[in-house]
């Protein structure tokens, strides 16, 4: 159900947040005294009751017109400003949202607006009206800790609907990013530790994100991103020369240096104190690496052309690494291409994607929420395409070391029983391969290659050396990338080219029928020799099922055997052989499309079951209705008579309760 909306004289729109306190609006002209708003209609007056005593003396009290206070209107419309790069707008970033908030705390917190609505409004143009519902809903999430269904549920429906958020470049804008993949990319960022508001440094962020100062900002605590710094000469000075010793190695070193810009110190100076351990150099060569290198902190290239995507080899590479500084030697990695925006957009978000979950557009968001511009033209796509791939990594890698543990584990106990010999030496040498098993009569997983998902590429293999999807799905590179610097936006903007190459579809034959699938499976028994006998069984299980509820007569499912088995057999083959790794979910998907309606009735049954848990734990059905009862929370999801539009439902109570202990009035 869309909720409703109230417009006032001024053409303005008000969306109720929390009922009676707070509300989302946009006008067309500032708002005044005389600017209607949707007060909450008045109580009608009960009835008397048979054995009253205001039914026998026949008189009725008359409830006297509430008093209502005029509305607190604040815009932040005039005050915190986006720098767009070319067409972009928004979203704003983290300092934009810590001075909102330090902003609306003080008005709450004013005597004079304790009983009045607050009223928080923008613009009525498309790009404040996201801008603004964006940043109070991000709000709502990260310093109110509101989940984000219910911080989204009020502008969800608003009419018209919100304009998306457009990427940094110069090229045509053909990748969208929501105020709801803002969100909950902010939440996601906040559960997983990458966000952590309570150790935010506003001065400094503002500081440091200027070009002039360094032009870097933190995107979780263990990852920076980084314009490169420039300065000459470039080539890299060998250890134990006399050049080497007139290298800066203390801060104080840093500050004397005469030729060093002081946007280039404060990054030596920075990198020093927060503990980076690693930077990455995605651009051609701008400055000597020796500086890092003389201070103790390792300095890697990994350099890939200016708005192209990154091939896999690059970015398992980079993941390993990556992943190595943060757990084990527990630093931190800076990261930096021409303007630190779209390859290290490409990397960082590769590897947030790999280690914690985010999806490529929750990613996207996240980024861009820290350091404005992040991923830029066909890298979003990529990105996109990608996800699935990084997602594998890090569960192929979690299953490797949990066989290899328990491979070393059964080896150690059939050592301490058995002799030693030099069959079981061998055999205890390729536990943990493709296709072994161990002594307790486990299967390892397919690996073709014998390595660890991020182990040393395989030059050979030139799939992992290209961008991970066939290169003419991608738009072609963007023409140019943004700089925080000054330019003619006229001097940058191209025409957007893009590949002309089709898309290749395959189609599944109408008539296939039973048959068909037992061919598949022999076909997968030769390919792939080396599944566990689990998975065989499993398959052979799911054809036996459908075969025996089919209603096509046995002589007819021969005859067709016999006319489409070449064809059919093909097809399959094809499918099963592009992705190995999940053999039983694609079988399961080219048997029978009535499988995927169960299994998406069952995933509809589980989410309305997580969605249940996060409205309501033990005991919170009584808070819910006690509160509704008080007037304080009203329920969502029913269109109310004011015209005010959303609200939070009963799971928002404590949030509520919450928000009114933080911050008093509210």
């Amino acid at each position: 159900m869309a909720p409703s909306s109230r417009r006032s004289s001024n053409l303005g729109q008000v969306i109720e947040y929390i009922p009676d306190r707070l509300y989302l609006a946009s006008y067309v002209d500032e708002p005044d005294a005389d600017t209607l708003f949707p007060y909450p209609e008045p109580l009608a007056p009960r009835s008397p009751s048979k054995r009253s005593q205001r039914a026998v003396d026949g008189t009725v009290p008359v409830q006297s017109a509430p008093v209502r206070k005029q509305p607190y209107y604040f815009t932040v419309d005039d005050t915190l400003l986006y720098n767009a790069f070319h067409h972009d707008f928004g979203p704003l970033h983290i300092g934009h949202l810590y001075r909102f908030a330090l902003q609306f705390h003080e008005i709450l917190g004013a005597k004079e607006n304790k009983d009045r609505p607050v009223v928080y409004w923008s613009k009525a143009d498309p790009r404040s009206r996201a801008n603004a519902s964006c940043l109070l809903a991000c709000y709502m999430v990260l310093i109110q800790s509101w989940p984000p269904h219910l911080a989204l549920a009020p502008v969800a429906q608003v009419d018209p609907p919100l304009m998306p958020f457009r990427d940094a470049g110069y090229s045509q804008a053909d990748y969208g990013i929501t105020v709801q993949d803002v969100v909950y990319g902010v939440w996601k960022a906040k559960e997983e530790g990458c966000c952590v508001l309570e150790t935010f440094d506003l001065d400094e962020y503002e500081r440091f994100e200027r070009v002039e100062h360094g032009d870097f900002n933190w995107i979780t605590p263990s990852f920076l991103a980084f314009a490169s710094p420039q300065h000459t000469p470039v080539a890299r000075t060998p250890e134990g020369t006399e050049q080497w010793s007139l290298l800066p190695k203390t801060l104080s070193a840093v500050d004397a240096h005469p030729t060093l810009p002081q946007s280039f110190k404060n990054v030596l100076k920075h990198f020093t104190e927060r503990n980076i351990g690693l930077v990455v150099r995605l651009n051609s060569v701008l400055y000597n690496p020796s500086f890092f290198e003389a201070l103790g902190i390792q300095h890697l290239d990994m350099i890939f052309e200016d708005g192209t995507c990154p091939p896999l080899s690059t970015v398992r590479k980079f993941i390993r690494l990556a992943h190595e500084t943060i757990t084990i030697k527990k630093k931190g990695i800076a990261v930096h291409c021409k303007a630190g925006l779209g390859r290290t957009g490409c990397l960082i978000g590769a590897y947030l994607i790999y280690r914690h979950g985010f999806t490529a557009n929750e990613i996207i968001a996240y980024m861009r929420f820290m350091r404005p511009g992040m991923v830029v033209g066909p890298q979003q796509h990529w990105l996109h395409l990608n996800q699935g791939v990084f997602r594998e990594w890090w569960i192929e890698e979690r299953l490797e070391r949990k066989l290899r543990k328990e491979a070393a584990l059964a080896a150690v106990t059939a050592t301490s029983h058995q002799p030693s010999t030099p069959i079981r030496a061998m055999q205890k040498a390729n536990l943990g391969r493709s296709g072994s098993k161990n002594v307790n009569g486990t299967s390892t997983p397919p690996n073709r290659r014998n390595r660890t998902p991020l182990g040393e590429m395989d030059q050979e293999h030139t799939r992992d050396n290209t961008i991970g999807v066939q290169e003419d799905y991608l738009p072609a590179p963007t023409p140019g990338q943004p700089r925080k610097t000054a330019r003619n936006a006229a001097d940058r903007h191209h025409p957007y080219s893009r590949s002309r190459n089709g898309l290749h579809t395959t189609v599944e034959e109408p008539g296939v029928e039973e048959e068909t699938r037992t061919e598949m499976i022999s076909v997968h028994r030769t390919s792939q020799g080396s599944e566990s006998e689990e998975e065989l069984y499993l398959r052979m299980r799911q054809t036996n099922r459908k075969a025996s509820a089919s209603p096509i007569s046995p002589d007819r499912r021969e005859r067709s055997v016999s006319h489409q088995t070449t064809m059919s057999t093909t097809t399959v083959y094809q499918i099963i052989d592009n992705d190995a790794s999940n053999d039983i979910e694609n079988i399961g998907v080219a048997m029978s499309r009535t499988k995927s309606h169960d299994h998406a009735a069952q995933r509809a049954s589980s989410a309305s079951g997580v969605l249940t848990k996060i409205r309501g734990g033990p005991g919170s059905a009584g808070k819910r209705n006690a509160t509704v009862a008080a007037g304080s929370v009203r329920e969502a999801g029913v269109r109310k008579t004011s015209g005010r539009v959303g609200s939070i439902s009963g799971a928002a109570t404590s949030a509520a309760v919450s928000t009114a202990r933080k911050v008093s009035g509210l």
